[in-house]
């Protein structure tokens, strides 16, 4: 999605991420709940699934309306045919077409260079892994930087600046 097209508040968030990384999905989540209760962002992901909903169907839909889609990148979400042959590829179709923002987030070490989203800039910069920094708060508060830098210029709240200035 062009940063250029103004979007209104809130922004969808889709977190495609394997099961074995839910407690950093959960850590990301708590730390974009600022954007959350400042009414930018709305998020979602699998666990928010009701019991006795299709729940391919509930995937599907949200991923096909999402805004931004956060890839979690981790060995488990590099093995899980679902995450890695589906919705990355429904998200990258989204992303070449302009109707979705794809950001990967790196949270543990796996070799992803050769991806086929490894053209896209990841968070956090300097392709660090969230779960292989001493503080691990540190390097997810400055990726919710970027991320609502990112959300308030495709909103038309900010303009944009260089990733050094956030």
């Amino acid at each position: 999605m062009e940063l250029s097209r103004k979007l209104s508040p809130p922004v969808t968030l889709f977190y495609s991420y394997a099961p074995e990384d839910e407690d950093l999905q959960q850590q990301l989540e708590h730390h974009l709940s600022l954007l959350r209760r400042q009414g930018l962002i709305t998020d979602w992901h699998p666990r928010k699934i009701s019991p006795g909903d299709d729940w391919i169907h509930a995937v599907n839909q949200k991923l096909q309306t999402a805004s931004i889609i956060l890839l979690l990148v981790s060995p488990a979400f590099i093995a899980s045919d679902y995450c890695y042959g589906n919705e990355m590829y429904q998200a990258l179709t989204r992303h070449m077409a302009s109707e979705a923002l794809v950001i990967p987030i790196l949270l543990r070490p796996v070799d992803w260079e050769t991806a086929p989203f490894a053209h896209l800039q990841c968070l956090p910069r300097n392709r660090r892994f969230i779960d292989n920094t001493p503080n691990r708060d540190d390097v997810l508060a400055e990726t919710v930087k970027e991320l609502r830098l990112l959300i308030q210029v495709a909103c038309g709240i900010a303009s944009p600046q260089s990733p050094s200035s956030v």
